[in-house]
């Protein structure tokens, strides 16, 4: 039986009704093997097996590897492979439903789902293999996850508001979004109205291209237009600060890098320029936090957007407690334990979430609170209506003052109107 190696990841893409391979993609000791054909097989096999026999299989398991299968639109299946201890079922169906909406963003639906030639196919996705690669990379974040963008609070965000819906309306655009390193400073109204997947999947577009000018892009909404493409625009402000826009056929990229750009944002040259220096931290600087605190993801599900920061207070040394790609494993498992097993989790626009475990069946209430203790860390969320708050903690935070850290943590980062 072919095992994975270490922290490997492999993904497989085949067509749902023949089997046809159309790409294999991997992380890890797995990029250095060649995934046997008879493996291929089998995994596509057993799936088909069941599928005709009226069984859904979903996962399964081995020693220390784990599978995950999902068919798209009765077309596309897509199948993964993980030996990483911090992958579940959860995370590894985002994975999939992450890839699958690359693939529709760069080629649209309809070449996936009604492909007649499927070398040409094959060629085609080609295209996706760079934003396939990034989701299938050690996250360093958690919008993969989640599918809620991330946000940075900073003080001029009224003034760049006000630039930004200037700009995106002078560009016959009422979709523009300010970002700094793969988080959103602010965004137009409409911006927001985007399904939770789209607007992750456009910024995600941008943090794993190379830096660039400007760029014209055609995209395809996975759920708000999988059929007809529309243009994306960005445009570099200043080193690690870019606006973005969806346009139609108008204006012209070279009336907006010349014009526009100039118009509105050489004004605020040094507030950009200081803007994009800003710390890695995300929150309001008023904000002042318990030094026990390791990390935090707070997510606003009527705005569909979150703060996530493993460096809550800032770079300065927070101790050797636990190195920072720690942190970020561990907020993110607790994320995923979180939602697939204790928080009813709200399915995204014409998405089919990963199954959730039955943990809630027999109970009459809804969890509202949960936490785990390592030896290494503890972890505490609650699950409000508005918000949900996911903290990371010292081992040696007491673990009966918990609730109430947690608490007072929640409502610090959403009295201030500034504030998520």
């Amino acid at each position: 039986m072919w095992e994975e190696s270490g922290d490997s990841v492999t993904l497989l893409c085949l067509t749902a009704s023949s089997g046809v391979p159309l790409y294999c993609r991997s992380r890890g000791d797995s990029v250095k093997q060649q995934l046997p054909f008879s493996v291929i097989g089998s995994l596509n096999g057993v799936h088909m097996f069941g599928s005709n026999l009226d069984v859904l299989l979903t996962a399964a398991s081995t020693e220390n590897t784990r599978v995950v299968w999902k068919v798209f639109h009765n077309s596309i299946t897509l199948i993964v492979l993980s030996s990483d201890e911090g992958e579940s079922d959860f995370s590894l169906g985002r994975l999939l439903d992450n890839v699958f909406n690359a693939m529709v963003l760069v080629l649209g639906l309809e070449e996936l789902v009604n492909a007649r030639n499927i070398e040409r196919l094959k060629k085609d996705l080609k295209a996706c293999y760079r934003l396939i690669d990034s989701f299938l990379e050690l996250g360093k974040c958690s919008a993969d996850l989640t599918h809620y963008v991330e946000c940075t609070v900073v003080p001029s965000r009224a003034i760049l508001q006000e630039c930004l819906e200037a700009f995106a309306s002078s560009a016959e655009s009422r979709f523009g979004s300010l970002l700094t390193g793969g988080h959103v400073l602010c965004a137009t109204e409409q911006w927001w109205q985007l399904a939770a997947q789209e607007a992750m999947l456009l910024i995600w577009v941008v943090r794993t291209l190379p830096p660039h000018t400007s760029r014209d892009l055609p995209v395809y909404l996975p759920h708000g237009s999988p059929t007809v493409p529309h243009r994306f625009l960005t445009f570099q402000l200043v080193p690690g600060l870019e606006v973005v826009l969806l346009c139609g056929p108008s204006p012209s990229l070279q009336y907006l890098a010349d014009e526009l750009v100039k118009q509105f944002w050489l004004p605020l040259l040094d507030l950009l320029k200081q803007t994009a220096r800003a710390s890695p931290r995300c929150l309001p600087p008023s904000t002042s936090l318990a030094p026990g605190i390791l990390g935090l993801l707070l997510i606003n599900q009527e705005q569909r957007k979150s703060l996530f920061t493993v460096q809550p207070h800032g770079t300065r040394a927070e101790g050797s407690e636990m190195p920072l790609k720690s942190r970020l494993c561990a907020l993110r498992s607790f994320y995923a334990l979180a939602i697939s097993l204790y928080f009813p989790s709200e399915k995204s626009e014409g998405s089919t979430g990963p199954l959730q475990e039955e943990f809630l069946a027999g109970f009459a209430h809804h969890p509202q609170h949960c936490y785990i203790v390592s030896a290494t860390y503890k972890a505490y969320a609650i699950h409000g209506r508005r918000h949900q708050l996911f903290l990371l903690l010292k081992p040696n935070v007491p673990t009966f003052a918990l609730r109430s850290l947690a608490t007072s943590t929640l409502q610090a980062l959403t009295a201030e109107d500034s504030a998520l």
